[in-house]
């Protein structure tokens, strides 16, 4: 199966063309034509370096009709790169957030329901096996019914390798946008979509590196989300890790209900020692890889026809909860979210 993969802006592009690079199931082809030619992390000298298929522009790209697309450029990029691989017939993966704003994000939806292709967002925890045993924990009645979630997804700062990531015009935010919406997506699973009637959120710029040049978004935040019925949620969502830590970041998940309480770390450590080649403490992580796994849904989905998860909806709804987030950081008072997906 054909796929190609546009833009390499996304800190992530490299990991999913390894990945589907060592596929013999798979013919990839690559194309970051925004990339500045002198920069040997993007572009063809990335894709040179990796030992993939380059071409030179994103129609070339697409003329080749491949039959999946992935995106992975800047946020507020999403949507014209979905909206030409769509108007091509692909099945399409988009890295979080699905957009910067609502309305681009509806109009994304609905370009790729009308095209009658899958629009599936980059959510890789949600295939995380402890996760789903963690999901049957709810389902079956061992927790009990919900009574709070707190969430902590934190990394160091993305702009260190991207700095459009510190670009609010490009990456529409800072940590709120970039770390809110993984944990929202677990949220939207184990609540089966149903969304928050309020969004509470702080924010600041301390954690910004030292050197940096005035920060222009958030580098730590804290989210609180009130539902129906009472259950409240929290997010930490701050790039509060150094260049220096041993692993890029984590996330955890600690779930309470009336008849017990559960826990979930997607990245455990598995082995803890010392890199004497960089003077550091080095950190393996478990053996789940769960960008394989993401990768592996969106394929079968794309051969197949079948509905692929989460789709545009689902990332609709997880962005909406970002942006009632800046409302109530722009008010200093909780943001009311109501309306439909």
């Amino acid at each position: 199966m054909k796929v190609a993969l546009l833009s390499f802006a996304h800190v992530h592009a490299a990991t999913y063309i390894q990945l589907l690079r060592d596929r013999s199931d798979i013919e990839l082809i690559v194309t970051d034509p925004d990339a500045d030619p002198s920069d040997p992390t993007r572009g063809k000298a990335l894709a040179d370096a990796l030992g993939v298929t380059y071409r030179p522009g994103y129609d070339d790209a697409l003329a080749e009709r491949p039959r999946a697309v992935i995106v992975t450029s800047e946020s507020a990029r999403h949507r014209t790169l979905v909206e030409q691989a769509a108007a091509a017939g692909a099945h399409i993966l988009c890295e979080k957030p699905l957009a910067t704003t609502e309305d681009d994000a509806r109009a994304m939806i609905e370009t790729c329901e009308l095209a009658g292709v899958n629009l599936m967002i980059a959510h890789p925890v949600r295939h995380h096996p402890a996760f789903a045993a963690l999901r049957r924990t709810l389902t079956d009645g061992t927790l009990g019914p919900l009574l709070s979630v707190h969430g902590v997804n934190t990394s160091s700062p993305p702009a260190l390798q991207r700095p459009w990531f510190a670009d609010p015009a490009l990456a529409g935010g800072g940590a709120v946008i970039d770390h809110t919406l993984h944990i929202a997506d677990l949220l939207d699973v184990l609540l089966d979509g149903r969304q928050p009637t309020h969004v509470h959120a702080v924010a600041n710029t301390l954690l910004t590196p030292d050197g940096a040049d005035q920060p222009a978004v958030e580098s730590a935040g804290l989210i609180t989300l009130t539902y129906p019925g009472g259950l409240v949620a929290t997010i930490d969502c701050s790039w509060s890790h150094p260049a220096t830590h041993p692993t890029w970041g984590g996330l955890t998940l600690t779930c309470i209900g009336e008849r017990a309480l559960a826990e979930f770390d997607a990245f455990p450590p598995l082995l803890t020692g010392y890199d004497t080649t960089q003077a550091t403490t080095r950190w393996e992580p478990a053996a789940t890889n769960l960008d394989a796994a993401m990768l592996d849904t969106f394929l079968t989905a794309a051969r197949t026809g079948q509905r692929a998860h989460p789709d545009g909806h689902t990332g609709l709804r997880t962005l909406r909860a970002a942006l009632a987030a800046y409302e109530s950081l722009r008010t200093g008072q909780p943001a009311p979210l109501n309306g439909s997906t």
